[in-house]
Formats: C-alpha cells, structure tokens, sequence
C-alpha cells in the first residue's frame, strides 16, 4: 500500500479576503496538506500558473480585478489539466453551477465547512492522479521496453507477460492509491511491491509486514502505535507501521486473515485515510 494521498505539488488558493486564505490553510494544514500558495489578487494566478506547476486551484467566484468565472475560462483554456474547485457564496450559487457545466470539478459554498473543504480537495487530487495513472498506462503499454529495468532486477525473467506487468507497475507506481497485489504464497508478491516502492521514486522507507496471526490489540499497536498508558507497560508513546512508512510504502502480507474487527480499522485507513492509536481518542491522518 502506497503512503496515501501525498500530492508533490502546491494548491493554489485564491481569495481577495486574506483572512479567508488564512481560515482555508489553517484547515487545510489540519487536514494534512501543508504544500500551499496563497493568491489575494486574481491579476497574479495566470503569471503563477505559469511560473509553477500546482496540484489543483481553490478559487473564489467574487473577486475584484478578475472574477473566478473569468479565471476558470483561462485556466481551462491554458492548463485544462488542473482541477478548479469554485467557492462560492449563497447568492451566487447559480452562477457556480454554471461553471460546474462549463469546467470546474466542484464547488463549496460559503460559510466553508472544514470537512466539507478537506474532502474536496482529497477527491480533486484523487481525481487528478487517475487522470495521470490512466495516461501513465497507456503510454507505457503500447511500449515494449521498461523505462526503469533497474527497478525490477531482483525478479529474473523473459516472460512477456511478466513484462508487460512490469510496465502495468511502472504506472501505477506514481499513485497514491493503494495497490491490491494477489497470488499464492511463493509467487513473488513481496518483490513485486518493492518494485512498485521503487517505480514511485517515494523517500521514505519500504515497510513490510507479515499480518497473519495477528490478533486486533497486537495488529492495532503495530500499524499505528499507542499512546502512553494505552495498556500495563506503555509508559511512553510508540508510533506504528503507518506513521514510520509516511513518504514511504506499507507492504501489508496475508491481509485475508485478518479477523472482521481488524478489517473494518484497515478500511478506514484506506478509505478515510485516518487511525487511531492505540488507547487514544484523537484521529490521527495518514497524509504525507
């Protein structure tokens, strides 16, 4: 499983109220996401645009100068690559689900809820990322060599199936999302993660662990730790498997005998990216 949701380039934010920008990146922040530029006059986004690559834009619909909608048009028009999720006040909702038709992924309506923001920016990156896995897979399936067969030479063969799954792992190394690898016992599973880890080009540790006869307390306390006084002995806190693979990659082996209980914890890692350390009660997020 590769560390979740880490986007490697900044979110442009743009609003003519600065205290705005400060409430979103306060939010944000809490939310994990710590790469930001903040824009307080709509004149300046096309020259930033221009000068650096961003991962998605947050934009506000009433602005002086240049308003959002005028914005979003040139934005779809010189980079249709970057996602707009338009904020918007009440009175101008009409307009925003206009631009929801014309080309911006979302919207969020003033006052912002915080959840609301975090969601829609985690979806906005995912989105993104599909669109550069699935353009990643094409161009990388109609060739017939590896562009980096340094990555694979712990496993040894001429297969041409093999060999077109090592370019399937070249990518889908670059996404986020986790990667469900199956096969029986003794197939290479391990290797084929650790050249994932490696096609990804992540700094972080490749952390792998077998997972198997694990039971709920002992599977809790290894991936995501525990805090001081969780259990008789813990007299300081431990970080887990997850926070120790951050920027990394977290190999999890015979996932299948996992008990129900344990299960349901795994999935809330995947799907809401959150975890709760062992004897605690505050969330912790598994964003780089």
């Amino acid at each position: 499983m590769n560390d979740l949701l880490h986007p490697t380039m900044p979110i442009l934010m743009v609003d003519d109220e600065k205290i705005m920008l400060k409430s979103f990146k306060r939010t944000l922040n809490y939310g994990g996401f710590n790469n930001l530029i903040l824009c307080s006059d709509s004149r300046h986004v096309m020259n930033i645009l221009h000068e650096q690559k961003v991962e998605l834009v947050l934009l506000d619909l009433l602005m002086p100068h240049m308003s959002g909608e005028q914005l979003l048009e040139e934005i779809s028009r010189q980079f249709p690559e970057i996602p707009v999720i338009i904020i918007t006040g009440v009175k101008e909702l009409e307009t925003a689900v206009s631009c929801m038709k014309s080309s911006a992924l979302d919207y969020i309506v003033k006052p912002v809820d915080e959840d609301r923001l975090i969601s829609a920016v985690s979806k906005a990156i995912e989105y993104r990322e599909m669109q550069q896995e699935l353009l990643s897979l094409n161009q990388r399936m109609v060739l017939d060599s590896l562009k980096t067969p340094e990555h694979f030479t712990g496993i040894v063969t001429q297969n041409k199936e093999m060999l077109a799954i090592f370019r399937y792992v070249e990518a889908i190394a670059v996404s986020s999302q986790p990667v469900l690898i199956a096969g029986e016992t003794g197939v290479g599973k391990e290797s084929i993660a650790e050249a994932i880890h490696k096609c990804s080009q992540r700094k972080g540790e490749f952390i792998k662990i077998s997972i198997a006869g694990l039971d709920d307390a002992m599977l809790s306390d290894t991936l995501f730790g525990h805090a001081k006084g969780a259990f008789t002995g813990a007299d300081k806190p431990r970080k887990g498997l997850v926070e120790k693979a951050m920027n990394g990659t977290l190999f999890l082996d015979e996932i299948g005998d996992l008990s129900m209980q344990s299960q349901i914890k795994l999935l809330r890692l995947i799907q809401e990216r959150e975890y709760f350390p062992l004897g605690s009660d505050e969330i912790k997020r598994s964003f780089a």
